[in-house]
């Protein structure tokens, strides 16, 4: 197995402490977000990482280099246009080539241990991929999922709207009082997810959404095992969020 991060974002909600460096470039606990999500991966016993880059590229290649220091070996490719993020993994779709691959957004923090859970979720059958998420009772905040009894991909919601939630509600989708899934921004896929996202037409965002390759994949049959995240998983979205992590550290 291989890993791709998609790190060619500036991080624009980051306001002026992305002026000079990508945001998953950002410390926390002393080291880059990069590099723990990095070290974890390689925990997991994956070594060929593929990095997208964009935004202050060189910085996050100059830092890196070829891996050795972290025992693995990283090559990088650049996302000229950001133009969303199911675009952005096609640019590694030579270095995957037949193998699966973890991908991960470069912002997103979980514990170590989280990579070799996917992995092993991965390998308990024939998936064409593992899709992670985290529990709420708000279902407001982010794109929500949902399973069948053998909690795996029935449906995607990518930011529901007021009127769309109503009907979830309405259809039963949402029963009262349930924990809602969200989508915790790291996967597994078979080379077969570029099938979808070579075909991807821009949201209304404006935008080549991942979240829409994800649904054509699960209505083509290709089977999408789900996996709850356990303990931390913090998307390092903006100052905030990054100040309450290093306090947690001071603590």
């Amino acid at each position: 197995m291989k890993a791709v991060i998609l790190a060619a974002g500036k991080g624009t909600r980051m306001r002026e402490l992305t002026n000079e460096l990508p945001k998953p470039m950002l410390r926390v606990h002393g080291k880059p977000i990069l590099e723990h999500i990095i070290t974890g991966i390689a925990g997991a016993g994956i070594r060929e990482i593929f990095i997208v880059t964009g935004f202050k590229a060189e910085t996050i290649e100059s830092y890196f280099g070829d891996g050795s220091k972290w025992h693995v070996r990283i090559v990088y490719g650049r996302q000229l246009v950001q133009d969303g993020t199911g675009k952005a993994p096609e640019i590694a779709r030579e270095f995957v080539g037949p193998s699966p691959f973890l991908l991960t957004y470069g912002d997103i923090l979980v514990k170590p241990e989280t990579y070799q859970h996917m992995v092993h979720r991965y390998n308990e059958d024939y998936f064409s991929g593992v899709l992670t998420v985290t529990g709420s009772e708000d279902v407001t905040k982010g794109g929500l999922v949902f399973f069948d009894e053998k909690f795996l991909l029935k449906r995607l919601v990518e930011k529901p709207s007021a009127a769309q939630l109503d009907e979830l509600r309405r259809d039963g989708w949402l029963p009262a009082g349930a924990i809602a899934w969200y989508n915790a921004g790291i996967y597994i896929f078979r080379p077969s997810i570029f099938e979808y996202t070579a075909k991807l037409e821009k949201s209304p965002r404006g935008e080549y959404e991942l979240t829409d390759a994800i649904s054509a994949l699960q209505a083509g049959h290709h089977p999408i095992a789900g996996m709850k995240i356990e303990g931390r998983w913090v998307d390092v979205r903006d100052p905030e969020v990054l100040a309450a992590l290093e306090r947690e550290s001071a603590a």
